[in-house]
């Protein structure tokens, strides 16, 4: 997981932005039905507060982000046209 982390959040400048994008992926994969901010932090043992600022106010570029998402989906489903 980490290695994905690290490939998808690579245009992340700032390394505290780069875990925060680990954090979240992390609370995402946890078991439990909630996927929103609280109810992952509970689970991930951290302040709501750190995945909510690096989703809403912290500045990183999103583009580049859902373009490695969407290159590692074809890569690993290979869609047929």
């Amino acid at each position: 997981m980490e290695e994905f982390v690290s490939e998808v959040f690579a245009p992340l400048v700032r390394r505290d932005q780069r875990e925060k994008g680990l954090l979240y992926v992390r609370g995402l994969l946890l078991d439990g039905r909630r996927k929103s901010m609280q109810p992952m932090a509970e689970r991930l043992g951290i302040d709501h507060q750190q995945l909510q600022q690096f989703m809403t106010s912290s500045t990183w570029p999103v583009q580049d982000v859902r373009a490695r998402l969407a290159w590692r989906a074809v890569a690993a489903v290979r869609p047929e046209v």
